[in-house]
C-alpha cells in the first residue's frame, strides 16, 4: 500500500463516519426501518460506499431517538418478537432537509461542480 492509499483511507473512514448520519436518516425518509435491517440498506442506498455494523446502528439510532429525530414503534416480525420499528419524525425530517441544503447541494453549484471536473479530469498533471 503506497502513502497516498493509506491517507486516502484514512480521510475516507472518518468521512464515512461523519456520513452514517446522514445515510440513516435518509434511509428512514425513504421507509421505516428496524436496526437490523438498516445496515444492508445503508449499503444500497449509498451504493457500497457506507458500511456500518449493528452496534454502530444501533448507538446512532437511540441517539437520535433522545434527540427527537425519529420515533419508534412495535411492528410485528415473521421470526419472532415484535420489532421496533423507525420513523423520521418532523425534527428528523427538517434536519435532514437543511443538511442536504448546506452540504450536499453545494458540488452542484457551477463554481464547484466545475472545480471538481477540473480535478477529475486534470489533477494528475495539475502542478506539473
Amino acid at each position: 500500500m503506497t502513502e497516498l492509499d493509506r491517507l486516502l483511507e484514512n480521510w475516507e473512514s472518518v468521512y464515512k463516519k461523519g456520513l452514517l448520519t446522514f445515510w440513516l436518516l435518509l434511509l428512514l425518509d425513504e421507509k421505516p426501518s428496524y436496526p437490523y435491517e438498516m445496515s444492508a440498506e445503508v449499503v444500497r442506498l449509498s451504493e457500497g460506499t457506507i458500511s456500518a455494523d449493528d452496534n454502530s446502528i444501533y448507538r446512532a439510532i437511540s441517539r437520535f431517538e433522545e434527540m427527537g429525530l425519529v420515533a419508534s414503534q412495535s411492528g410485528e416480525s415473521k421470526l419472532g418478537p415484535p420489532r421496533k420499528y423507525y420513523n423520521l419524525t418532523q425534527d428528523g425530517r427538517s434536519l435532514l432537509r437543511l443538511f442536504i441544503q448546506r452540504n450536499i447541494l453545494i458540488f452542484q453549484h457551477p463554481a464547484v461542480a466545475e472545480h471538481i471536473q477540473h480535478v477529475l479530469q486534470n489533477g494528475e498533471n495539475n502542478g506539473k
